[in-house]
Order: structure tokens, then sequence, then C-alpha cells
């Protein structure tokens, strides 16, 4: 692929799980394939060719399909650990990627799990976050400390407020009416589960988020706020205190 700038998103909707396709001209780099048959299809019918599989983490809802994928069209595999079905590279440098996607970047964001990382497109303004950050809501946190996953999430609402966030579920109703109960005085937050509500009776799907919708909605980057704070009657603790205490909520929601 030979400019970022001419891109498109194919979004495939398995269950929850998203499947990516970052598609420039006739080649398709797929992000966290849960199955290969519905890819095929969609590479079937678009006339693409699979160059590569990138994976956000090694759990089998985003790499089920690694095997037949790079089976069926050659393309090579790469994720963060050796975990990862039919792997061919591990991510570790930015530029060594840059054959498939040119300036891609690869972002550690432990804390789902402690080789989580992201696949963030600066040019394109896209950022493929997994199952580390959902639109409204973050991931579980399996085997890493609160510490680790807060540490992450800053890291990504760091990034430029219009990137583009594709996460790796369809959690976003779900998160936002958590949301709704945690940050009661955030109008942006009512808004918002109006807005998802609407594209749920239309059947339509909730992704792209962008860094900066995230920021005004999500309570998982909202830890500082007087209402949030006041609702779990935190006043006066510390960020990850707050975090451990809203994603211990969330865990039983």
């Amino acid at each position: 692929m030979d400019n970022a700038s001419q891109w498109e998103i194919e979004q495939i909707l398995t269950g929850d799980n998203y499947i990516y396709l970052f598609v420039q001209g006739s080649e398709a780099v797929v992000v966290d394939p849960s199955e290969a048959a519905p890819v095929l299809e969609l590479l079937k019918g678009r006339n693409l060719r699979c160059t590569c599989v990138l994976n956000t983490h090694d759990h089998w809802d985003h790499t089920g399909g690694n095997e037949e994928l790079k089976k069926k069209t050659g393309c090579l595999v790469v994720g963060p650990d050796q975990g990862i079905p039919a792997i061919d590279r591990i991510a570790a440098k930015d530029t060594e990627l840059d054959e498939y996607i040119p300036g891609l970047q690869i972002l550690p964001v432990p804390g789902h799990t402690h080789g989580s990382i992201a696949y963030h497109i600066p040019s394109a303004r896209i950022i493929f976050t997994g199952d580390t950050l959902f639109a409204s809501g973050c991931g579980r946190l399996m085997g890493c400390s609160a510490d680790t996953m807060y540490g992450s999430l800053m890291r990504l609402a760091s990034l430029p407020p219009q990137t583009r966030v594709y996460c790796g579920h369809e959690y976003t109703l779900e998160n936002l009416r958590f949301a709704a109960l945690m940050d009661p005085g955030n109008d942006a937050v009512r808004i918002r589960l109006k807005e998802v509500e609407s594209l749920y009776r239309e059947g339509k799907t909730t992704m792209p988020s962008t860094i900066g919708l995230e920021k005004e909605t999500n309570p998982f980057l909202r830890v500082h706020s007087a209402d949030i704070r006041n609702t779990l009657n935190m006043d006066g603790k510390s960020p990850v205190e707050v975090f451990a205490e809203l994603r211990r909520r969330k865990d039983v929601f």
C-alpha cells in the first residue's frame, strides 16, 4: 500500500465481534478476524487481496480466522506474541509494517491482556484499539492491574481528538447505559445514548467513535469528573482508585 491517505474501512460484525478491513486500492489489511468466512466472502465480492492480518491480542475471538486466512490468501499474520495462531511476525517496531500500511504505529496498551497493542495510522486519523478502549467503555482486566489499564487508556486519550476509534466489540449501548448511571450530569452521554439507541433500532453499527467523543462520554476516561466521583463517593481519591472502582462496578453491571 503506497498512500495511506487513500483508504477506507470495511466493517464486519459477527455477533458482537468487529472485524475490520483497511482497504487501499485492491489490497486489504484485516484486523482481528474472529472467523475467516465473512472476510473471505468480502474479499471475493470486492476482488481484494488480503496482504496482512493484524491482531491486537491473543484471544480466540480476535484470532480465530488467522489460520484459514493465511492458508487461503498467503497473508502475513502479525500480533503481539507467539500465542497468536499462525503468527509470522511479532509486532515490535513501527517501521516494520510500512510495506503494508505506511506510517503505521504500534502502541503497547496492556490492561485487558499483558500483550495488548493498538494499531495507529496517524495519516488516516485511525486507531484500532482491540479490547483496550471501547466506545464509552474499556476491556476487563485479565491478569493486569488497574494502574496498567489506566495508563494505557490515558495513552490513547492523548491522541488527537479527531482520531477515529475502531474497537473490538459492539458493546456501545450497554456501556452508555452504565455511563449514564455513573456520570448522571453529563449531557454528552445522554445525547450519545439517544443516538446509539436510534442506530440500534435501524440495525446500524456504532463504529467509529473518536478520541474526542470518548473523552466526553467514556467514564473510564473521565475519572477526574466531580460528578463521577460524587456518584462513587470517592472525592479526594486518586484517578487509579476511581478507575478501579468504575471497572469493578462495570464487571457486575
